[in-house]
């Protein structure tokens, strides 16, 4: 490579610095704290905790002779928790529970011991008793529109006092001659177990998993959330507000006569105490669980989470020998930590996650070499381009890459996610060829004439020439990372090996297409590049860790293929056939701007767009990280240091990586910007990613009757 003129852009960096900003990026937390399921994860480090706290100081704690019965009791509080979860997600809460529970629990024992009436039909009655309970919460609180907490506490006071009176009256006579029908059923359903669980617990689970699927899957969870979320979002969407708050309380009515039926088949007995404080326990256990009191967020795993920590922690305080008034303290007590921690977590989490997300790299570029005009650089300024005639003018919108077939047709894609055909020769006449619904970016021509695209944002694509849009590779292989790594992000550049394998690169697995330069700012080597193998139709990275990977060109003997890192201002080589495959080698380490796109040269040598230049201040921004942070942390990001990318070149170079020719635009032309470049038939065409135009100029000395597509695939 030819010699600096500029110095380094700062020392190296020191032994500990280096050490820190290589291997304790706080990237990763900011990517926990981005995933949807940390707030499940913090209920389950909790529960983690106490299972540990009691197993150390109560021995025999996790006997099945202590468990076997905390099981069959939790069973009947996770139901519970689960219909207070779908209330407090739809935006409401419910007191009256515990109620709820005791007139259940007393209905259940009339039907079977009173009535006779089989157990599982009692089951059923009892569970639709439930519901009508609920549904009288629900019609003063989704159709009469009444404030929830009020509400429910007064048909908790109703209820209650309904239970009261009835159990005093005709709770002797209740039980009658204690047979049943079905009476082996109901020992089951109180005392039974099924590998080793008991019935209610089981029933708890299976619940929990018909619900799980409602809330995530099915279109009367997505509305409970939403109504949750924002009643007038909701309410503009066309979700019905009143049934749906209705239905939520009718389902919690429901789960709670459930879970009586399995109180009363367990202790056969109704009083003035039972389902007494119950509500406190449940609510206690939803909210700890990660059930937000706003409504809109959480799910019903937290919800039995939480409801397992709460009796955790109620069965040890009791086998510590803490009397009812200090359990119930400390209940109290661990419901307003929970209550403090949803609101500081839901105010902070994301002023914490917009902190830690953005984690600059310590990068050390090598020294810039000099573009001075008149210089003896090999990249040294000229104005080699000119007169360049616009293709598409003020109809094209950002054509980042172009690609012309045999028939001398010109392909480009837009902002706006189309695709556009210019017919040759004078390419005045046009047409959209197809709508992709992303952004275009990168292409390639297939053996059959196809057109091969890159889509940001959605992945690998093939256009066929009757215009079906065919998607390739929307994901590949999950690698051992916090990070999901196997979505496709920002699908880039791409080309196609002789054996038919499709290489095209994704520079960040971190960001969207819209934050590419916070990657660069960033500067952290979370790209790959991917391949995509049509005879199996399955996708598997080929090489992580890079830079912002973004050109790729396959060499001409079909051995390797040539990789641009933007932002590491460097091209490699990798081999993916002979004797070196797998291996990954430096080509041009030193480049003076930023490359982008790369092909072929009717010469047999290869053309990179360099889309900006370096310069002194980035680079030495770039070795210091902690000045980064700061400006990502307390400065605009319309106003952060970014590097140049309206000032480019062409760069023509051979396959071992020596400079064979350089263009420029002379100042003030009419592509500062170039991110692609395509020779055809004597012709260089230019992109830009931000360009409103695709340019073209006569390429002295080319082959007049090279193309691509030839050099590709040989003669039609």
């Amino acid at each position: 490579m030819a010699a600096t003129d500029t110095p380094p852009p700062a020392q190296r960096a020191g032994f500990w610095t280096a050490l820190r900003y290589k291997y304790l990026p706080t990237h990763m937390l900011g990517e926990v704290l981005a995933k949807s399921w940390i707030d499940t994860a913090i209920p389950a480090v909790l529960l983690a905790v106490v299972l540990a706290v009691f197993a150390v100081i109560l021995p025999g704690f996790f006997s099945p002779a202590s468990l076997s019965p905390l099981a069959r009791v939790t069973g009947e509080y996770i139901l519970l928790g689960i219909g207070q979860a779908v209330v407090i997600i739809g935006g409401g809460i419910d007191l009256s529970v515990g109620s709820m529970f005791a007139l259940c629990n007393f209905f259940a024992l009339w039907l079977m011991f009173t009535l006779k009436v089989p157990v599982l039909l009692a089951m059923v009655l009892t569970i639709v008793a439930g519901a009508a309970l609920g549904a009288v919460n629900g019609v003063l609180i989704g159709y009469l529109r009444l404030r929830a907490f009020l509400t429910t506490l007064v048909t908790l006071i109703i209820f209650r006092s309904i239970a009261n009176l009835i159990s005093t009256n005709y709770g002797a006579r209740l039980l009658g001659d204690y047979a049943v029908h079905g009476e082996d059923i109901l020992t089951f359903m109180g005392d039974g177990d099924l590998f080793g669980l008991p019935a209610s617990f089981i029933f708890a689970i299976g619940t929990s998993v018909l619900f799980y699927i409602l809330l995530t899957r099915m279109r009367l969870g997505w509305h409970i959330i939403a109504v949750g979320g924002s009643r007038r979002s909701a309410f503009s969407a066309g979700i019905n507000l009143r049934r749906t708050v209705f239905l939520t309380y009718a389902i919690s009515g429901a789960l709670a006569g459930a879970a009586a039926y399995f109180y009363a088949a367990r202790l056969t007995s109704a009083g003035a105490t039972t389902g007494l404080g119950m509500e406190l326990i449940v609510i206690t256990g939803v909210v700890l669980g990660g059930i937000s009191l706003g409504g809109g967020r959480g799910t019903v795993t937290k919800a039995v989470l939480g409801i397992l920590i709460v009796m955790c922690i109620y069965n040890g305080m009791l086998r510590m020998g803490l009397e009812s008034g200090a359990s119930s303290i400390m209940l109290g007590l661990i419901l307003l930590a929970a209550v403090v921690f949803d609101i500081r977590w839901n105010k902070n989490r994301h002023k914490l996650l917009n902190r830690a997300y953005v984690s600059p790299a310590l990068v050390e570029m090598p020294p810039r070499v000099s573009i001075e005009r008149g210089s003896a650089s090999p990249y040294a300024r000229n104005d080699r381009i000119a007169e360049t005639r616009p293709i598409g003018l003020g109809i094209v919108d950002g054509p980042e890459d172009m690609i012309l077939d045999e028939d001398d047709n010109l392909y480009c894609g837009t902002r706006t996610g189309d695709v556009y055909r210019f017919f040759a020769p004078d390419y005045t006449r046009h047409e959209v060829f197809a709508h992709t619904g992303g952004r275009p970016l990168g292409f390639a021509l297939d053996r059959d004439g196809s057109l091969v695209v890159c889509i940001a944002g959605m992945g690998l694509y093939r256009l066929t020439m009757d215009r079906q849009v065919i998607p390739l590779s929307t994901q590949t292989n999950r690698g051992l990372s916090v990070i999901d790594d196997s979505r496709v992000r920002l699908a880039d550049d791409c080309d196609i090996a002789p054996d038919g394998k499709i290489y095209f690169s994704d520079p960040t697995t971190r960001y969207e297409v819209s934050e590419w330069l916070t990657v660069a700012l960033e500067n952290r080597g979370d790209g790959r590049v991917i391949c995509y193998d049509p005879a199996t139709g399955r996708s598997h990275t080929a090489i992580k860790g890079l830079t912002f990977p973004n050109g790729i060109c396959v060499t001409r003997d079909g051995q390797a293929i040539l990789v641009a890192e933007t932002w590491s201002a460097r091209i490699r080589k990798y081999w993916i056939a002979g004797p070196k495959k797998g291996q990954l080698e430096m080509l041009i380490e030193d480049l003076p701007g930023y490359p982008d796109n790369i092909n072929r040269s009717s010469d047999g040598y290869y053309w990179a767009a360099l889309v900006g230049m370096r310069s002194p201040a980035f680079d030495l921004a770039l070795a210091m990280p902690a000045f980064r942070k700061k400006m990502v942390d307390r400065v605009a990001p319309d106003s952060w240091l970014y590097p140049n990318a309206l000032m480019g070149c062409l760069v023509k170079f051979d396959a071992d990586g020596r400079i064979i020719d350089v263009l420029w635009d002379r100042q003030g032309g009419d592509h500062p910007q170039i991110t692609s470049v395509r020779e055809h038939k004597g012709k260089m065409y230019l992109g830009g990613f931000h360009n409103d135009r695709v340019g073209v100029f006569d390429l002295p000395g080319a082959d007049p009757g090279w193309s691509g597509w030839n050099d590709y695939w040989g003669q039609k």
